[in-house]
C-alpha cells in the first residue's frame, strides 16, 4: 500500500486499526504499523493535525511488538531448555530427537 496516496485522516484511521488489531494477539500488525508509519510520524513530513496521534500509535505499536518479542523469546528459551524435565513438554513437541531423555 502506498501511504502517499492516502489523505491524512485516512492514514490515522489505518494506523489506529493496525494498532487495535495488535491487541487481538496479532503482534505482526504492530510490527507492520511501526514500519509503515514510522516515517509518517517522525521523519520527512511537514507537520499536520493527525501526526501527533499517529506518533502515539506508532510508538505504542513498537513497544507492544518489542514486549511480544521478548515474551516469545523467553518462552522459547525456557521451553527448549526444560522440555524433557516438565511433564507437559513432550506433549507440546512434534519432533523429539533420539538420544535425549
Amino acid at each position: 500500500m502506498d501511504l502517499r496516496k492516502l489523505k491524512d485522516d485516512d492514514k490515522l484511521v489505518l494506523c489506529r486499526r493496525y494498532y487495535y488489531g495488535g491487541f487481538a494477539l496479532l503482534p505482526l500488525l504492530w510490527i507492520v504499523n511501526f514500519v509503515w508509519f514510522f516515517n509518517e510520524a517522525f521523519r520527512r513530513k511537514p507537520p499536520y493535525a493527525e501526526q501527533k496521534q499517529i506518533q502515539t500509535y506508532v510508538w505504542r505499536s513498537g513497544v507492544g511488538a518489542l514486549v511480544w518479542i521478548v515474551v516469545l523469546l523467553a518462552w522459547n528459551i525456557y521451553f527448549q531448555k526444560n522440555r524433557p524435565h516438565v511433564w507437559w513438554g513432550d506433549y507440546l513437541s512434534f519432533i523429539i530427537p533420539t538420544g535425549i531423555p
